[in-house]
């Protein structure tokens, strides 16, 4: 009828969802986790004192590099870099890049420029005979 009027959120799509994350991702920081924060001022009433759930845990992400500026709420941010997947590292499970086959026209995580992690690579021409039928 036309006195109900019903609405909804709707989700974006899959795409941009992905995007905005690749961004973000992309710009992500390094932080150092500093618990040095002053305790809020005693209050003198006599009602307790709640802190902002915001506020509970008294720690602050300070940039890893002083130059940086401070992340914002909505930024993405890491304490530790990844560790190198170029070289073999059994401890960590990371296979390395050594003797994978890449694709030396792509410029996407297969081509040979990021996956040889800048050691250079050897192409090789094969030719293969198939039946059909």
């Amino acid at each position: 009828s036309c006195t109900v009027k019903t609405c909804w959120m709707r989700l974006p799509s899959f795409r941009s969802v992905g995007d905005a994350l690749k961004d973000r991702f992309d710009g992500a920081s390094r932080v150092m986790v500093s618990n040095e924060q002053e305790l809020p001022a005693q209050r003198n009433d006599a009602a307790p004192h709640r802190v902002p759930r915001r506020d509970r845990y008294r720690f602050q992400l300070r940039p890893h590099n002083p130059d940086h500026k401070s992340p914002g709420v909505k930024d993405l941010v890491y304490l530790e870099s990844s560790p190198g997947f170029c070289e073999k590292n059994p401890r960590l499970g990371i296979p390395g890049t050594h003797g994978r086959a890449c694709n030396d026209t792509s410029i996407g995580v297969d081509g040979c420029d990021l996956m040889c992690c800048g050691r250079g690579y050897r192409t090789e021409t094969m030719f293969v005979v198939e039946r059909c039928n």
